[in-house]
């Protein structure tokens, strides 16, 4: 069986750690653990996810819930609630679903003080990784048998009916993530009609029917350049010399979006030296088994610009094609000849500079699963006996994650993001002196994950930001700042500040915060809003020459709603504790930032979120951060309107449900379904409007649907996708299911004024 372990390293001579890897989690196959019926458990959710997979495609995430639950001797002992048509909530009710939720939430919380759960559901992250390990031939040095068993059947429960893999396992069939799934299965040992049902039949006869992998997007021809199935010939130019202009160029990858700029930053790498892995008897039998016409015969440069009209959300306009046709005819021609060549030399000398700085500085995670296999591959090109190659295959452990439809690939994880959450929820129903001790031990985690320093050395010369001070979204290994991460993380540990710390342990330091303040306010941008990783400041026609057909706002760094609403919050709080540090700046701060809130509202009464599906997140982030800042629906339109969004997208059975275009849509567009999620989001942006003063019926049928939701152990079902990056590729977020119904209901049970509080009652 499958175990999750957490804090493991310290023995491994290739992993070092900030904090002695407090917070890392990783998965562990113990072939002897399990009695026969703990396995039959496991293998019963398995058959049951697959065979319900077109359903409900995120995964329940319950091989983790499984063994915590099994480890804490989990038992609910508060019965069920359940409210009937037309019946008033009373606060007993009201408080028993609340502690229901509680209670089953912190038995789930690791021994290092936060939530384990998946962050994972896009389908091109985990082919590069096995293509990267079968190129360096470690494939079977990092991956078990039981490994390749569950990559497959994750390659299974998401393929689609038609025989297609989509960008993410909720999505259409596309040939980018199709070609890379058919050449893992390939690689992992399956034959052109073997898999699960067919898969690998099924997936090239979708593959050759719509015109074969030269209609790929242009990440997928770089990964299979790399692997020997497609020609560079057939790729756009990534040259490196961009690297080493001068900075004060507008189209200096330095203007780039951090994670725009260390994808491309290894593969310019790799198109420089044009690199190609081994030549094998299967990579030769790919060649044949993905292209409508025989792999000798293409005409390589005539394919640079084929994309499937699946692949193309994005689509390459005139101008971009002929700077890249330019930078093919004539620059790359000329960048082979003496002494040009030495420019091209000096470029690829420093493209793995940077790599080498950006490994170091994040402990060879590097800042995301994009971009790990890319890094690790390029250390092992430079020298496979490094020591630089030799402390990436440890970090590997750091993304994988396991569920009942199989082994994922995560972003990166999600344990500083989550737990910030939790603790809101759990504080949200003032029953915080019932659980004490998990509240400690969350505290705890959260003051071990701050960021202490900054990158090293000269940071700014490699295109870095500040970090001391802030929290990253996974742990503090991974070193990268995010403001909101910052912003609900300090927010958190300000309102423990608040509390006993008998109850809650002592507080941080208040200089710790300071520098958390220093992050935030540092990620201001002129028109007040705030970014999520780097200052803004590009050109916006940057985006001109985006180069992934599949991703929108992809080149450049933009302001977020979710950041400076969470912003407003933390600065807030810190202001009550300490109100004369930097006093006039944060208010200018909170004023600015209100301002843009307001300033980005959709007619309809709506805010667009840009890391939550979609609407209904970013208007409750945009109604808590107006009413932090002390603009109410009584002195403010744009909380009236978002108020009156929420009201005219309430279901008539009380709940929310938005479906995922309406990220790429751009457009509020409502499921045939209510989401128990987004309908805590709705129920708490009604409670922030202040909807209880006027009328609470709304409020009332929104938190009877929760409360009915809620399944008899206290936790509740999984629903579909609630979160999304770059608008079009949608996230599973295995813990929103919990936290998000838990806050709305300790909200209603307290802060709602919809409910009779108990006489002498104070929330």
């Amino acid at each position: 069986m499958w175990r999750i372990e957490y804090g493991k390293g310290a023995n491994d001579p290739h992993l070092f750690s900030t904090n002695n890897f407090h917070g890392r989690q990783t998965w562990k196959f113990d072939p002897n653990a399990g009695t026969p019926e703990e396995r039959a458990e496991v293998e019963a959710a398995r058959e049951n996810y697959y065979q319900n997979r077109f359903k409900i495609q995120p995964s329940s995430d319950l091989l983790w819930r499984f063994q915590m639950l099994r480890e804490r001797n989990f038992k609910q002992e508060i019965p069920p609630v359940r409210i009937g048509e037309g019946d008033d909530i009373t606060f007993d009710q009201a408080t028993a679903a609340c502690r229901r939720a509680a209670t089953f939430w912190n038995a789930l919380q690791s021994p290092h003080g936060h939530w384990p759960a998946e962050n994972a559901g896009v389908n091109f992250f985990c082919p590069p990784l096995v293509m990267s390990l079968y190129s360096m031939g470690y494939l079977n040095v990092v991956f078990s048998a039981e490994h390749k068993k569950e990559i497959l059947r994750y390659s299974y429960n998401h393929q689609n009916e038609d025989g297609g893999w989509g960008l993410h396992i909720a999505g259409p069939s596309m040939m980018f993530t199709t070609c890379l799934n058919y050449c893992m299965m390939r690689i992992l040992g399956e034959g052109t009609e073997g898999g699960r049902d067919n898969a690998c039949g099924r997936a090239r006869k979708w593959i050759l029917d719509r015109g074969g992998a030269q209609y790929s997007a242009s990440w997928g021809k770089t990964w299979m350049a790399i692997l020997g199935v497609y020609d560079w010939e057939g790729s756009s130019p990534i040259p490196p010399e961009f690297w080493t202009y001068p900075t004060l160029l507008p189209f200096h990858p330095s203007k780039m979006l951090c994670y725009c700029r260390l994808t491309f930053l290894p593969m310019s790498y790799f198109y420089a030296k044009k690199f190609v892995g081994p030549i094998t008897p299967l990579v030769e039998q790919l060649r044949q088994e993905i292209y409508c016409e025989p792999y000798s015969e293409i005409k390589w440069s005539k394919v640079r610009h084929h994309c499937a009209k699946e692949d193309n959300y994005y689509p390459h306009g005139r101008v971009q094609r002929f700077m890249w046709d330019t930078l093919y005819h004539v620059c790359e021609p000329l960048l082979a000849w003496w002494p040009f060549k030495k420019i091209r030399d000096n470029a690829i000398q420093f493209t793995i500079d940077q790599i080498h700085y950006e490994d170091e500085n994040s402990r060879y995670i590097t800042i995301g699963c994009i971009e790990k296999p890319l890094m690790m591959l390029a250390c092992w090109v430079e020298d496979p006996s490094g020591e630089a190659f030799k402390k990436h295959p440890p970090r590997l452990d750091d993304y994988i994650w396991l569920g009942e439809d199989g082994i994922k690939i995560q972003s990166f994880g999600s344990q500083t993001w989550d737990c910030s959450l939790a603790i809101q929820a759990l504080l949200a129903g003032n029953l915080h002196n019932e659980f004490g001790p998990v509240l400690k031990k969350a505290h705890d985690f959260l003051k071990i994950s701050q960021v202490r320093i900054n990158p090293c050395g000269d940071y700014l010369a490699h295109f870095r930001h500040i970090s001391k001070g802030c929290w990253t979204f996974s742990d503090r290994d991974h070193g990268w700042q995010v403001s909101d991460c910052t912003a609900e993380a300090l927010r958190c540990c300000c309102l423990f500040a608040m509390m006993s710390p008998e109850v809650v342990g002592e507080p941080m330091e208040a200089e710790c915060m300071y520098d958390a303040v220093n992050v935030i306010m540092s990620l201001q941008s002129p028109n007040g809003g705030v970014s999520a990783w780097e200052p803004t400041g590009a050109p916006k026609w940057l985006e001109w020459l985006n180069p992934v057909e599949f991703f929108e706002d992809l080149v450049i760094e933009y302001d977020y709603i979710e950041c400076t609403s969470s912003s407003i919050q933390a600065l807030l709080l810190f202001r009550k504790l300490y109100p004369s540090h930097r006093r006039k700046e944060i208010k200018n701060f909170i004023t600015r930032a209100a301002d843009y809130i307001e300033s980005i509202q959709y007619a309809d009464g709506s805010w667009y979120g840009n890391w939550g599906i979609c609407f209904l997140y970013g208007t409750w982030f945009a109604i808590k951060g107006l009413e932090a800042a002390g603009r109410t629906y009584h002195n403010c339109e744009a909380v009236r309107k978002g108020v009156d969004f929420l009201l005219k997208t309430q279901r008539e059975d009380g709940g929310w449900g938005e479906h995922y275009t309406s990220c790429t849509n751009k457009k509020y567009t409502a499921q045939d379904s209510t989401n128990l999620v987004q309908t805590a989001l709705g129920l708490m942006g009604l409670i922030h409007g202040r909807q209880a003063e006027r009328d609470p019926t709304p409020i009332h049928r929104a938190a009877r649907v929760l409360i009915n939701g809620q399944l008899d152990d206290g936790d509740f079902p999984q629903q579909e996708l609630m979160g999304v990056f770059m608008r079009n590729a949608m996230l599973h977020y295995g813990a929103y299911r919990n936290v998000f119904p838990l806050w709305a209901l300790g909200e209603y049970r307290t802060h709602s004024g919809a409910v009779a509080l108990p006489k002498g009652f104070e929330p």
